[in-house]
């Protein structure tokens, strides 16, 4: 019988609670044989509230906005590291928008079966609640979706992968 995951994809924001599910779903991926994608999106919608509040005026909303898209590099040149160190293929996807409408669209382009997320935030505020955005994506992610948790333990099954 084959596996029912044929296609996993993780979503990177540069936490460590990301960087946490990308260990597993490498993990996954090679005990599963199924390809792996890893995805950052550049939150562009948080860019424009910024400038809207006046919080930044454009030229720093440049600026930052470089600064994400090397983050976003960065990233997802680890996620390929650790994948690589694990013998799995990784195909990166970076793209812009809002995160979880992002999300939603490469999972439907790219047929993924898994979600991966990492660890939600714990909720201090009603604001923070809507704000979310991997909570967000969770709800609207047309697979199913993973929450990674136990730091330690993952990275202890990640370390022992032959």
């Amino acid at each position: 019988m084959s596996s029912p995951i044929k296609r996993l994809m993780v979503y990177i924001d540069g936490t460590l609670q990301s960087i946490t599910a990308a260990h597993y779903a490498v993990t996954l991926a090679r005990a599963l044989d199924a390809e792996m994608y890893a995805i950052y999106v550049i939150n562009t919608r948080a860019l424009n509230d910024l400038l809207k509040s006046h919080i930044f005026i454009r030229e720093e909303e440049e600026e930052y906005e470089r600064d994400l898209e090397e983050d976003a590099n960065r990233y997802l040149r680890h996620v390929t590291k650790l994948a690589e160190q694990k013998g799995v293929a990784v195909e990166t996807i970076k793209t812009s928008g809002t995160v979880s409408v992002e999300i939603k669209k490469s999972i439907r382009e790219y047929d993924i079966d898994l979600l991966i997320l990492g660890e939600l935030s714990p909720i201090r505020s009603r604001r923070e609640a809507m704000l979310d955005e991997s909570e967000r994506a969770m709800r609207i992610a047309p697979c199913s979706v993973l929450i990674v948790k136990d730091e330690e333990k993952v990275m202890d099954i990640y370390d022992n992968l032959i």
